[in-house]
């Protein structure tokens, strides 16, 4: 196949690999993730980053799967980028937000379950046992839709709601990961394979 003079063959384009470009996109993430802590949260320039953040971890999937450039190395760093991102943004709105203390609660618990299970991946797998389960997409879904349903249904509403969601993917992540003998980073939930 030949796109613009170019010879594609077994995923390289003019001798460059093209695995390399959904790499790419997921460490434009983690620098937009860092520059969130550098502008003042809801302003213009905020939410430029923050759009870049959701926009680059659709994109960096996407061109994976459609160049058929998914790799390991790739899975890992989005799963990081994922943990950076969500990180930032708690740093960034927990303090402002002046959410109820049982909320904040909640958000550490999910917080120390993640670990747990992070440890007990890094226990039976040897390597980062982030997964790409179709809970933790909705939680990461949820948490970037944030700043935007605040405005809908309130602040104490909307981490209810977050918290609701993300208790389930990291249950469900926590119980894949003290069930499963092989590491599926892919695998849609606990009822699949």
């Amino acid at each position: 196949m030949t796109v613009k003079g170019y010879v594609v063959k077994s995923g390289v384009i003019g001798g460059e690999s093209i695995k390399n470009i959904p790499n790419c996109i997921t460490i434009i993430r983690i620098f937009a993730a860092v520059s969130l802590l550098f502008v003042k949260p809801f302003s213009a320039l905020f939410f430029f980053f923050y759009f870049m953040c959701g926009i680059s971890d659709v994109l960096d999937g996407y061109i994976a799967r459609k160049m058929d450039a998914s790799s390991k190395l790739g899975q890992v760093l989005d799963s990081i980028s994922d943990l950076i991102f969500v990180s930032i943004v708690l740093l960034i709105f927990i303090p402002i937000m002046t959410l109820p203390l049982w909320i904040i609660y909640w958000v550490a618990a999910i917080a120390a379950v993640r670990l747990i299970s992070i440890i007990l991946g890094l226990a039976r797998y040897r390597q980062l046992a982030f997964l790409h389960t179709y809970a933790n997409k909705a939680t990461g879904i949820v948490l970037f839709l944030f700043p935007f349903l605040i405005s809908v249904s309130g602040k104490e509403i909307t981490a209810i709601i977050i918290c609701c969601i993300a208790s389930i993917s990291t249950a469900e992540e926590l119980l894949i990961n003290l069930t499963s003998r092989t590491l599926h980073r892919d695998r849609g939930s606990i009822f699949s394979q």
